[in-house]
């Protein structure tokens, strides 16, 4: 099963903890990663996400990117691409943003002891699955092959490039790409769904994790279900505009589901025909 929240339906969930910006890291040219300390840890399972807001911006659903293992420092890896999210990157270290959560169904990671997992990220999709791959990685002998397919834009546009090399040498199996890029870069490129064969999966024993731009799932879960991966082994995290995070406003509606509630992570054999119907 995957790790999932239940439907809130007291006050608290409804107002901001405030938590303190104890660290700041700037990761690309748009991108940082905050480290957030509140009055008490905030045990969270992989995958799941937290509502965040800064002043009287408003508020945004954000994945978590921090260690499960670590719940006394809240981690996330944020883009600046509007109001709220700008000014959760203005946040200097000291000031508090308020948190609320955590929220939605993460990563089967429990599920996947003793098989193969092949985890496709692109961009800052990556954000939403490193808890899965620390928490795998600390966890390294009840699995079997641990492999990254991660791709970019560009090189400057990667995320946790120091760590990478980290995660290789613990047992990830690391294969980045980008869509373009100098002289200088003498790795893959192209996207990353090319990467897949470059992998040499044993499709009878592996599970899948995808996040990224949803085209680019699109195209990863057809490359893996071209080498024999089933769908219902494909999870994939879904972004949908979530406004309460709670399962009452009905903004992230998918099919018959609620993101913020259901999800983010679904089996991708539930997602395909959602998609289709919403795409007719």
């Amino acid at each position: 099963m995957h790790a999932r929240s239940e439907p809130a339906t007291d006050l608290a969930s409804m107002v901001p903890a405030p938590f303190r910006v104890a660290g700041k890291r700037r990761d690309t040219a748009d991108t940082w990663t905050f480290e957030l300390l509140g009055e008490d840890p905030l045990a969270f399972a992989p995958g799941q996400f937290t509502m965040l807001c800064a002043g009287g911006a408003g508020e945004v659903p954000i994945s978590i990117s921090g260690d499960p293992d670590r719940p006394e420092r809240l981690t996330h890896t944020v883009r600046a691409v509007g109001l709220a999210t700008a000014a959760i990157c203005a946040a200097e270290p000291g000031s508090v943003l308020g948190v609320r959560g955590p929220f939605g169904a993460g990563w089967p990671v429990a599920d996947a002891q003793g098989a193969d997992v092949v985890i496709a990220a692109g961009g800052i999709g990556l954000a939403p699955l490193r808890p899965a791959i620390l928490w795998m990685l600390a966890r390294r002998e009840r699995y079997g092959r641990l492999i990254l397919l991660y791709g970019g834009r560009a090189p400057d546009q990667l995320l946790y490039q120091e760590e990478l090399d980290a995660w290789a040498q613990r047992g990830l199996q690391v294969l980045v790409t980008v869509d373009s890029a100098g002289p200088e870069w003498l790795g893959h490129v192209g996207v990353v769904t090319r990467l897949v064969k470059r992998a040499k999966l044993d499709s009878t024993s592996s599970v899948a994790l995808a996040c990224g731009p949803e085209v680019m799932m699109r195209f990863a879960v057809s490359a893996l279900a071209e080498v024999g991966v089933p769908t219902d082994r494909i999870h994939a995290s879904m972004e949908r505009n979530m406004q309460c995070g709670i399962g009452h406003c009905g903004h992230c509606q998918l099919g018959p589901t609620l993101v913020c509630r259901e999800g983010p992570v679904y089996r991708w054999s539930e997602l395909d025909r959602w998609l289709a119907i919403r795409e007719l």
